[in-house]
């Protein structure tokens, strides 16, 4: 990709939509925003977590307060995992999700505008490339990310 005034950095980024976003009916409107955004989708599916992976998806919290909280959110249930490509992604989609606490999230974000709780907040992402390359890793091989 290039643009006046230098090249565009593309780059990838995790995603997971959590148990609420699937349960509630909201996968569409979540994926339709991130498309609209010009993010595209090169690898999705739609999973039953399971526990071994959810505990590989959060270790970087292990031994927090929290971290079983989150795990048992999403072991065992279903949800949606992706990888998107674009233009900055992992910053363009952390600023889209809003606040991890949907009480403090902006209106015109995803959590602003859907979130009920604070640790299944409805979309987890990647919040730096070397978290990409870690946590799409647990989900998917090379071969499954579509150009």
């Amino acid at each position: 990709m290039q643009t006046v005034g230098g090249p565009v950095v593309s780059e990838r980024t995790f995603v997971m939509l959590k148990p609420s976003a699937v349960e509630r009916g909201l996968m569409g409107e979540i994926i339709s925003r991130f498309e609209r955004k010009g993010l595209k989708v090169v690898a999705m599916k739609l999973i039953r977590m399971r526990r071994e992976d959810a505990e590989r998806l959060y270790a970087v919290h292990r031994g927090k307060h929290f971290y079983e909280q989150l795990v048992s959110t999403i072991a065992g249930r279903r949800v949606v995992v992706m990888v998107l490509e674009g233009r900055s992604a992992i910053s363009v989609v952390r600023k889209m999700l809003g606040a991890t606490d949907p009480v403090n999230a902006e209106p015109g974000t995803i959590r602003g505008d859907f979130g009920l709780d604070i640790t299944d907040n409805l979309v987890h992402a990647s919040d730096s490339a070397e978290s990409y390359e870690y946590e799409h890793r647990i989900f998917f091989s090379e071969s499954d990310l579509v150009a």
